[in-house]
């Protein structure tokens, strides 16, 4: 590691300042991998295959059973055609005519020639089940986690450990899922190759048995070497990739494309980006010269070992003790054990290293379960007479005091309801909680006394409409962006667009309803803040419910375009119930109760002209921004 680093700190003096930053999940247990045994992995090559066998099962119980049995079909037949082939070399070594030798030579020739078109069929069916059990594999390890992550409580994004499970699960873990699988076959595959050339040497004299340990183990040695060094060398190479990939980042993210040009930054970060890459090219090559010595002494060590098997062969012939055909098929099964074991070490040593990662997808995965709400006993309300919030607390995880502490209120239905304070008071976390996005961790809220705890919040959630300020701007068409998957027909998509003035911003798209949102692709469209503002309020109303929560719903429109929606949400609001959350005081003053909260408390409560006779916060506010203007 620290050779990496005095590799890129000869750039320090123009490189870019970019503090402490997490590593790279891609290599987060590159370290594990460093120090790691073989042994370490031996012991724990049973679990990683048992769990790989269960994803593989159920992503397609035939596809599994015909990989296997491909396989170890396979491994019978490579074992049958060694046999065969002392039948053929003692029919060619035996003494007489050479046609009589051929001629009695083909019947296990032909047993041979079987067994190897047997053995390539069994493996290419076997190949063919694997080749399907990739697409299967990844496909259920994504949904399950997609499933999770859209299922847990919304609280659990807010909670950093979460979110680095979530990340590491996401950036590599589910990634890992496929191979796993494949690696998994391959090391049974391997095993079982070199079971049947055991089981040929075995059978064809124990002596044998030692003389594939001879020839295999330098293999082994120098295969388990290379991998450490790899390992070792890309644990080093951490702080040079994770500079890589924040530069690389800068370079072609669209969020930053705008600044890249406007400040002249392309020369200076491909100056820092050749850098690094530079120090990252210097160590790879140094792995490869490294790497190579170590193949050449592994094969160095294998020639010797395989003259020493070749001299034990000659010896064995020399004092009788196994004929020149059980000699000859001996060398072929152990070329075959050689060609095996490689497989086994590279499959073995991968099996691990994904395992590694596989794990912190199976860990989120059982975190993530652990999070999600229960079976609720009662039914969800479609309407209400009256909401309240009785002595509600709240804290996000971490945080050193709480967002809201003994907060009560009344909503009662349709009623305009407005929320107001300075930054950090609370009131987007307590409209969250009426949403159902977020549950009390003291007090309650109840729906006509009924607790919203014990209802299922999705559905509880369906009589919610939301309008966020931070809004998603969905890659989605325009249509969808306002419907969000529902098909209430095209009535009420009109209707919804026209009520939140969408419709004049979608009457100038190219393709109307039909056009996509994102211009990162083709006949995309790009909207201003406004607009999407507009689009994200056309989506609040389309949900037609009895409760709509208005978060900074003008915060990207002009004094014009707020002071009309105003008017429609009011006018949208007949019968339903509104609670609008503002910094604009001027927006709030015809609301039917006004709730001031500070600091996480209910300071205030009341109309605008009882809220502005307190002479209070309120009014301190409201006359703050009335200055403003005049």
């Amino acid at each position: 590691m620290a050779e990496a680093e005095r590799t890129t700190g000869e750039h320090d003096d123009d490189g870019l300042d970019i503090g402490e930053v997490t590593a790279s999940d891609w290599y987060a247990h590159i370290d594990q991998m460093a120090e790691v045994r073989f042994l370490t992995i031996a012991r724990r090559l049973p679990a990683l295959v048992a769990e790989a066998w269960r994803m593989a099962w159920r992503a397609s119980p035939r596809d599994a059973l015909t990989a296997v049995a491909g396989n170890l079909a396979g491994g019978v037949c490579t074992a049958f055609g060694l046999l065969a082939t002392t039948g053929v070399l003692e029919a060619l070594f035996r003494s007489g005519p050479t046609p009589d030798r051929v001629r009695d030579a083909l019947p296990a020739l032909a047993l041979v020639a079987a067994a190897a078109a047997l053995r390539t069929t069994t493996q290419a069916v076997a190949g063919w089940a694997q080749s399907r059990l990739d697409p299967q594999v990844s496909r259920i390890s994504e949904e399950r986690l997609y499933g999770l992550t859209s299922r847990v409580e919304l609280i659990a994004y807010d909670d950093p450990d979460f979110h680095d499970a979530l990340q590491r699960a996401r950036a590599r873990g589910v990634a890992t899922a496929d191979a796993v699988v494949m690696s998994a076959i391959n090391v049974m595959t391997a095993l079982v190759g070199l079971v049947a050339v055991a089981g040929v040497l075995g059978v064809l004299h124990p002596v044998l048995l030692p003389l594939l340990l001879l020839a295999v183990l330098p293999d082994a040695w120098a295969a388990v070497r290379s991998a450490r060094m790899r390992y070792t060398t890309m644990y080093a190479l951490i702080p040079v990739h994770r500079r890589k990939w924040i530069v690389g980042d800068l370079l072609a993210n669209r969020s930053s494309a705008a600044e890249v040009r406007a400040f002249g930054m392309r020369g200076f970060l491909l100056r820092m980006y050749d850098a690094v890459a530079r120090a990252e090219q210097e160590v790879m090559l140094r792995l490869a010269r490294r790497q190579t010595v170590a193949r050449l002494a592994g094969e160095a060590l294998g020639g010797v070992g395989t003259g020493l098997v070749y001299l034990a062969l000659g010896v064995l012939l020399a004092v009788a003790a196994v004929p020149l055909a059980v000699a000859g098929t001996a060398i072929l099964a152990i070329r075959s054990g050689q060609s095996s074991l490689a497989t086994l070490m590279h499959s073995v040593n991968r099996l691990y290293e994904e395992g590694l990662y596989y794990t912190d997808f199976l860990d989120f995965c059982a975190g993530a379960e652990r999070r999600l709400t229960g079976p609720r006993p009662e039914p969800a309300p479609r309407s209400f007479a009256r909401i309240t919030a009785e002595d509600v607390t709240f804290c996000y995880p971490g945080a050193e005091s709480p967002a809201l502490h003994g907060v009560s209120m009344e909503i009662r239905r349709g009623e305009v309801i407005a929320f107001v304070g300075e930054n950090g008071s609370g009131k987007t976390t307590m409209a969250k909680i009426l949403a159902g996005l977020y549950e009390p961790q003291g007090g309650t809220v109840a729906w006509d006394g009924l607790d919203v705890r014990l209802v299922e919040p999705d559905e509880l959630r369906a009589s919610i409409a939301v309008i966020a300020q931070d809004h998603t701007r969905w890659p989605l068409t325009a249509r969808y962006n306002i419907t969000m998957g529902t098909d209430k027909g095209e009535a009420e998509l009109l209707a919804a667009a026209r009520v939140a003035g969408a419709d004049e911003v979608i009457a100038e798209l190219a393709h109307g309803y039909r056009t996509l949102l994102d211009r990162r692709f083709k006949d995309g469209a790009e909207l201003s803040g406004g607009q999407w503002q507009r689009i994200a309020v056309a989506r609040g109303f389309h949900r037609d419910a009895p409760l709509l929560i208005c978060d900074e719903p003008t915060a990207a429109l002009d004094a014009r375009a707020e002071h009309a929606l105003f008017e429609r949400i009011r006018r949208h609001a007949d019968g339903r119930t509104v609670v609008l959350i503002t910094h604009r005081l001027a927006s709030v003053r015809y609301a039917d109760r006004i709730y001031v909260l500070d600091h996480g408390k209910v300071a205030e409560e009341g109309t605008h002209e009882e809220l502005m006779a307190l002479g209070g916060l309120y009014a301190e506010l409201y006359t703050l921004q009335a200055a403003a203007y005049r």
